[in-house]
């Protein structure tokens, strides 16, 4: 976390919403740096003796000689000192046996600052959880595990190793080490916040009325999330190499295997949603005579993970018939088509899930439909396989 973020600190009221003593034992294990700013903490018991304008003056201008540690309890207290954060800490505290000041009327800052002296892990957990809901988009990565596994919570052990192999690409990537794995095991499935560091940055910035800059690495957060349901992640980060990195690194830390989620794409199911009936046509095809789409499932998600599965002897037909359309927002996660071969006259089955999966009754059968579904779209490229779940995003955005 930047030093400049002491900044927020920026007048006397703000460090006055927390309690003296709270906030000289806030401040006591860094005193030797207060001093030589000028600083003097008053002595345990006497924090009615706190210089508030003298403190206020050191948070305004940080510089090298600012601990890491002040600057980041700082900020993690102004983060959570809301009414909601006051509420969340109680919550934790309480379900912890963290036992708060019994103070009638706490503010938010001293809960904020009790909980981080008493358990700072408990106050970091609380605010990487706020970064959790808001509006993201995701990559999706499918297992081609037939049975998809459940994932309990993770051992702190397989926490830690995990963020080394992160800590060891982000260091290559000049983005530093240090990065925080928390986790979540919620209705919808299992939750990540990965926090790490970002490049360097340097801003311009005024000290004692001259030009000067700040130097500092941004922090940044990404999400990650493991759905039982159908056996899928999905990945929220910014940078195609992080998603690689998140991908297989989860993969190979939660289940074994760096390639437990395939990277790339091979099937779409999109065509049955954009051409309709059309996407079924195979007179093209030597060796097939018809094919009819017998099954579809859509995925909505939320809390209990729905999926809604619709079958008809002839689906297209069955929408035309009664006048409906395919539902434009749930995806599509697997389809069944009835095929009929000129050498049979019994139909066979083919089953594809997106993104590596394909069934057949008879694998002879696999070249005739990988060649049809290649034709009709199902197939992706390789560059569209690389984007294929960035554009499903506008479906999935939560």
């Amino acid at each position: 976390m930047a030093t400049f973020n002491l900044r927020r600190f920026s007048d006397p009221d703000g460090l006055k919403r927390i309690r003296p003593e709270h906030l000289l034992a806030l401040l006591r294990p860094h005193e030797a740096f207060f001093s030589g700013r000028k600083v003097m903490l008053p002595p345990d018991g006497h924090a009615d003796g706190l210089d508030y304008p003298a403190l206020v003056g050191v948070l305004m201008t940080p510089g090298s000689d600012t601990p890491r540690e002040l600057a980041d309890a700082l900020f993690l207290i102004h983060e959570m000192a809301t009414t909601e954060g006051m509420d969340a800490l109680l919550d934790e505290a309480a379900k912890n046996g963290v036992i708060l000041n019994s103070s009638p009327d706490p503010t938010p800052a001293d809960v904020a600052v009790q909980l981080y002296l008493l358990r700072r892990d408990l106050l970091e957990r609380k605010h990487a959880e706020q970064y959790l809901l808001r509006p993201r988009s995701y990559e999706h990565f499918q297992t081609t595990a037939k049975e998809p596994p459940e994932l309990n919570t993770p051992t702190e052990e397989t926490l830690r190793a995990l963020e080394q192999d992160l800590d060891d690409w982000f260091e290559k990537k000049h983005r530093g080490r240090g990065s925080r794995v928390f986790c979540w095991v919620r209705d919808d499935g299992v939750w990540f916040l990965v926090r790490h560091g970002e490049p360097y940055k340097r801003e311009g910035s005024i000290e004692d009325g001259e030009s000067t800059s700040v130097f500092y690495r941004p922090e940044k957060h990404d999400v990650i999330v493991y759905d039982p349901a159908i056996g899928e992640i999905r990945i929220n980060a910014r940078s195609k190499g992080e998603k690689e990195l998140y991908r297989t690194k989860f993969g190979l830390h939660l289940f074994g295997d760096e390639d437990f989620f395939p990277g790339t794409s091979k099937y779409t199911l999109e065509p049955l949603r954009t051409d309709g009936a059309m996407s079924l046509v195979c007179t093209d095809i030597d060796g097939m005579e018809w094919v009819r789409l017998r099954e579809i499932q859509f995925y909505w998600g939320g809390a209990f993970h729905e999926i809604e599965t619709r079958k008809a002897d002839d689906y297209f037909a069955a929408l035309e018939a009664s006048g409906r359309s395919m539902p434009a927002k749930a995806r599509i996660i697997r389809a069944t088509f009835q095929i009929k071969f000129a050498d049979s006259k019994t139909p066979r089955s083919v089953v594809i899930r997106p993104s590596n999966i394909a069934q057949y009754t008879r694998d002879a059968d696999s070249a005739l439909v990988e060649d049809w579904l290649t034709r009709r779209g199902f197939i992706l490229t390789e560059k569209e396989g690389e984007h294929e779940d960035a554009e499903e995003t506008a479906l999935a955005r939560t």
